[in-house]
This record gives C-alpha cells, sequence and structure tokens, in this order.
C-alpha cells in the first residue's frame, strides 16, 4: 500500500516501452517501498567515473571497477534517442544521462548528445556533473539540456571527492552556463555532519548564491547513503564511520541517525530562506517517508533534481 501511494503509476505509464536497446535508456523504477524518489529515465550512454569519490555508490553497481570508464558508440546512443523521441511525441520526459556516470566524463561526446536534444522541443537531457569543464557547451544557450551540478562544502570535497575539481570551481562553471540562460540545479548531497558542519555548509550555500547571476532552478539536498554492495567495494572508508552510532536502516541502505539528517535538512533549509532561496524549490533526496513527516513536508509534491 505505501509503494501505491508514493508513485500513482498510470495506464499510459503502465504500457510504456521499458528499456531501449539492452538498456540505452531505461525506465528507473525500483524505488523501495519507504524510500521517495520518483520514477525517471536513465540515458545510459558511459559507465564508470574518473572522480574517485570515496561514498560513490558505483564502486558497487561496478563491483570495485567504477574507475574503468567506457562509453558506447555515438551512432548508437543518437539512433536510440531518435526511437525514443519518436515513441514519446506526445510525452515530454527527462533523460537522465549521470547515472551510471558522471555527465561530462567525455565532454566532447556530451556535446553530440546535448546538440542532439536540442533538434527537439519537447524532451530535456539532465546533465549531472561534479565536473566544471563545460568549455564545449557554452558554444549556445541550450533549451533542451539542465545542468545540474553535484556540490558539496570545500571541506568535505577535499576529504571524499577525490580527483574531482573543487567545489568553487564547479560553482563558476555553473555561473558561466547561468549567464547564457541555461537551466541550471544544483545538488548539496551528500551532506557530511563533519565537525563544525554548520559554519561549512553555511559558508557554501551563501558563496553557491552569491557568485550565480540567478538562483538555481531547484536546490537538492541529501545525506550519505550506505548501500551495502558500496560498503562492500568502497576503497577509502573513512567516510563510514557516520554509521556506526544508531545508524538507520533503510531501503536504500544506511543512513546517519534520524534526528542528525533531521538537524541537517532543518538548518540548511533555513540557511537558503535566509540567503532569499525559494523554499517551494528545494528537494530532498531518496529519503524515507517518516523523515518527510519529521520536516513536516508533503513528499506528493516532490520535485526531485531528476524530474521536472
Amino acid at each position: 500500500m505505501i509503494q501505491e501511494t508514493l508513485i500513482e503509476v498510470t495506464k499510459t505509464e503502465q504500457r510504456k516501452k521499458i528499456s531501449y536497446e539492452g538498456g540505452v535508456i531505461r525506465h528507473f523504477a525500483k524505488t523501495p517501498s519507504n524510500i521517495i524518489c520518483p520514477h525517471f529515465w536513465e540515458l545510459n550512454w558511459a559507465y564508470g567515473c574518473r572522480f574517485e569519490c570515496a561514498y560513490c555508490y558505483l564502486q558497487g553497481t561496478f563491483h570495485g571497477r567504477s574507475r574503468d570508464y567506457w562509453h558506447r558508440p555515438i551512432e548508437q546512443i543518437l539512433s536510440v534517442l531518435d526511437k525514443f523521441f519518436k515513441d514519446h511525441t506526445n510525452d515530454p520526459q527527462i533523460l537522465n544521462s549521470g547515472e551510471l556516470t558522471d555527465s561530462l566524463v567525455y565532454p566532447q561526446l556530451m556535446k553530440k548528445i546535448s546538440d542532439k536534444f536540442e533538434e527537439q522541443k519537447k524532451h530535456k537531457l539532465l546533465l549531472l556533473t561534479k565536473s566544471g569543464n563545460v568549455r564545449l557547451l557554452l558554444d549556445k544557450p541550450r533549451k533542451q539540456s539542465i545542468f545540474s551540478f553535484s556540490m558539496n562544502a570545500p571541506e568535505v570535497a577535499k576529504r571524499w571527492e577525490h580527483k574531482t575539481p573543487s567545489p568553487e570551481k564547479r560553482v563558476e562553471a555553473a555561473k558561466d552556463l547561468s549567464e547564457l540562460g541555461n537551466e541550471v540545479r544544483i545538488r548539496i548531497d551528500p551532506i557530511f555532519p563533519i565537525e563544525n558542519w554548520q559554519m561549512h555548509y553555511g559558508d557554501f550555500v551563501s558563496l553557491l548564491l552569491s557568485k550565480l547571476p540567478t538562483d538555481p532552478d531547484r536546490i537538492t539536498l541529501g545525506t550519505p547513503r550506505g548501500l551495502q554492495m558500496t560498503l562492500k567495494f568502497s576503497k577509502d572508508r573513512s567516510w563510514i564511520k557516520f554509521f556506526t552510532d544508531n545508524p538507520d536502516k533503510t531501503g536504500w541502505g544506511r543512513k546517519i541517525p534520524i534526528p542528525q539528517r533531521k538537524e541537517i535538512y532543518l538548518f540548511l533549509y533555513d540557511k537558503l530562506s535566509e540567503c532569499g532561496f525559494d523554499k517551494s524549490k528545494i528537494a530532498i533526496c531518496k529519503e524515507t517517508i517518516g523523515m518527510w513527516s519529521e520536516l513536516g513536508l508533503d513528499y506528493r509534491n516532490c520535485k526531485c533534481n531528476c524530474i521536472w
């Protein structure tokens, strides 16, 4: 019954073709029953990532081989997109290109994919990235692309986001795209309660919103998720200490204790609001129904990073 209340599956959705050419495009609908995560479309054009974040779930997905990144032939990707566009002529969708890779792991290929989306006006490409290398995408405003930057407080990035550009460089990339009129979204995730975390995240939020010419279309917040396979294959396990004291065991792995998560979300909601950001444009990622209730939020109005 709970699962039925999370996402109302219409007859139209039930008839959807859920996978194209062995998963190049795939409909993600594996949300655990006690977690809020709306179903969305994945564009699986590449696999693996060079950034080596200590907490990354791709370590578990690829059984410890997430650094061996590769891509499908660009001709295949563009052909499958044509089929998808034809099948969904009257059914606009967002396709997430950053579920099994970083969307800018191959910038030259992502430019071609983004160009393909610019040939039509219904569907949008979601680029989810920790990269700051957006130079090839600054040639024109891209109305059919959504640029979503995964950010973190600089001190957290320093500890666990190995080989990524600094958060400050990612903010500059977001600024460059926003100045062209592109849609920019931000994910601050995973938020770690390190010592003095309020200062670190408060300062970062102030920096972020002061640098962007216009507010992000959406800001999504999330806390660490300790999936069993991620914990098994993580090479840098120093972040796992946050799950040792009374972790919350959910359908999406271990989470830090409920009171601590609630404190984090309330603090960032208040900080974003103090900076003038519209609270209705804040989302929380892969959280339990109980946490939504604790925060006094209605999960039926969930507008996450990966959907409209």
